[in-house]
Formats: C-alpha cells, structure tokens, sequence
C-alpha cells in the first residue's frame, strides 16, 4: 500500500488522486489504518489480488472491495470523483450545491444529489459525551412562509412558525481560546416544556450552568441545572449570560440551506443539518483535517437511494392523509 502524505489543498488532492491506485490505497489507509478486515465478518484473515482491487475473506469466503460496506458501495463512479466531492463538501463554510458538484466532477445533477447525501451521511456525528461547563440551549424555525408555498402543499392552519420545522440546538462553549465551542441540533416535534428538558437532559450533564432564552418551555430547569435565561424583548446579552453563539449557528445554517440549496424538503433537512454541525465543530481543523474525518467515517453508512426517497410519500401522506 502507498504511504503518501495527505495532500494538504484542494489542487494537490485533485492532482494526487488522479490516479485511481492512489486512490484505492489511500482509501485503504483511511479506512482500516489497523489493517484490512473483512466487512462481512470482522476476519483479518485476507488475501489480495493487485490485478482486481480486491479481497477474499478466508474465514466466510467473500470478496469485497474498499468500496463495500460505505457510503461509496455500489457505485460506479471511480474515487477519483468521489474525493473531490467530499473535499468540496466537508470544506465550503456555505457547503456546495448538486448543480455546482454536477458541473465541477463532470456528472449529472441527479447523480451529485445522490453523492452529497451520501457525504452527509458520514458527516453525522454520532455518540458524543455529554455536554458540561457552560451550555447554550435555543431553538429555530426552518421553512418557507405559506403564502409562498404551492397550493397542494400550503396547510392553511394559520400563521406564524405553521409548516416549518423545529430544530432544537445545544451548544458548550469553549473553556480556553485553542478550543472551539461545539453543537449538536436535532429536529423536535414541539417546543413544548417536556420536549425541549428531555433534549437537555439527554445532552448536558446535571448542574451543568445552562442559558436560554425566556420561552416557557424551559421553565423548570433550575431543579437540575443552574438555569439562567435572557429576555430578548429586553436584552441579547447580560454579561455571560446570552445565546448569541447558538444565534451564530443559526445564521450558518439558514444563510447554508437559503443561499446555496435554496429549497430543503423536510424530510431530508436532518443530513443538512449534521453537515453543517460537522463544519461548525471541526472548523479548527485545517481542510485536510476535515477531509480525513470525513474519510475515516464512511465505513457501515451505506445509503441507497431507495431509503433517500421512500421518506417522500411516507412525509407527504402523514400531512396529507
């Protein structure tokens, strides 16, 4: 296997991996850097054929390429192209649009759709620990006003936050200037006051000094937590007490989904949300850095596109019975 060094830029990780082999062994370094185990069995115990790129388990007798068992299985563009895609994604503040993909790695924008969800697939973070210090709670409304929507799909419930999605986001600041704060959001179904404490108590540690807003919702906290909270109709800030770096996240994330996808079906707004989480937590790391971790989290995340589209009618028929 080649021990090239991890290319540090956009054009020398374009110029390296032009070679497909370069590819292949670099992918065999991100992916099993303790060595090639099986995906079917967990064996070590596998031979190689250089001609084919590809492995034969000893233990169950199954081949399998580099490919198998991560977000690139079966399919039948090179990695050649799905590197760059990967790098543009992981490393673009706004992220990148399928048409702009399409356009960049000579494919169609069905295909770089496809590809981009795939990524975010591998961008969501998974067990975390508990968030302690200081934590910021706060949550947004994600969607188009009514009046704008379509007939078939305007819901005519009346106004406000009617038809968008609610994402409740939790964030612990940094304890030291070479540390970056970090979030974790998810969408929630209310923001009534048994939803928003299970997020909390689900992802903060007990007496852990947690700030929010003046929503009612959060009352009840102080049995658990040092519950401080920041009326917005008075002040954004007193002292330490804010959600102004939640309020940052934010504007990331809608300036992401209005800017550059422009339209966000709800069904699918999970995967752009963990993408942009994935940029707003690792925005210490340089681009290569970003581009491993991405790399090194493919493995047992394999999405078809059945499973990326069955949730459309499954969403639609629940609104609309």
């Amino acid at each position: 296997m080649s021990t090239q060094k991890t290319p540090q830029t956009l054009l020398e990780m374009i110029a390296l991996y032009s070679d497909p082999k370069v590819c292949h062994d670099a992918m065999v370094r991100f992916r099993w850097p303790d060595g090639v185990e099986c995906p079917h069995c967990g064996s070590t115990t596998v031979w190689f054929t250089e001609k084919r790129l590809r492995w034969q388990c000893k233990d169950c007798g199954k081949q399998f390429t580099v490919k198998v068992g991560t977000i690139f299985e079966d399919s039948a563009l090179p990695l050649g192209k799905w590197l760059p895609a990967v790098w543009l994604i992981a490393n673009c503040k706004n992220g990148i649009s399928s048409c702009e993909l399409a356009r960049s790695i000579g494919v169609t924008q069905k295909t770089a759709w496809f590809m981009l969800h795939r990524i975010r697939t591998a961008m969501a973070e998974g067990t975390f620990e508990k968030m302690d210090g200081t934590v910021e709670a706060d949550e947004t409304f994600i969607g188009g006003l009514e009046k704008n929507k379509h007939n078939d799909k305007k819901l005519r419930q009346g106004r406000g936050s009617v038809g968008k999605t609610i994402v409740m986001g939790v964030l612990q600041r940094s304890d030291t200037e070479s540390e970056v704060s970090r979030v974790l959001a998810n969408i929630i179904p209310n923001v009534s006051g048994n939803t928003l404490r299970a997020e909390i108590t689900k992802a903060v540690e007990k007496f852990t000094r947690v700030y929010t807003d003046a929503w009612k919702g959060y009352n009840g906290l102080s049995t658990e937590y040092l519950h401080q909270f920041i009326d917005h109709t008075i002040a954004y800030a007193i002292g330490q007490v804010h959600t102004n770096g939640l309020e940052n996240f934010w504007s990331l994330l809608k300036r992401a989904l209005k800017g550059t996808y422009v339209s966000v079906e709800p069904f699918h707004l999970k995967r752009y949300i963990d993408e942009q989480v994935f940029r707003f937590n690792n925005r210490g790391e340089t681009d290569a850095e970003r581009f491993v971790e991405v790399l090194e989290s493919v493995d047992g995340k394999r999405l078809t596109y059945d499973e990326l589209t069955e949730s459309y009618k499954e969403y639609y028929d629940a609104i609309f019975p």
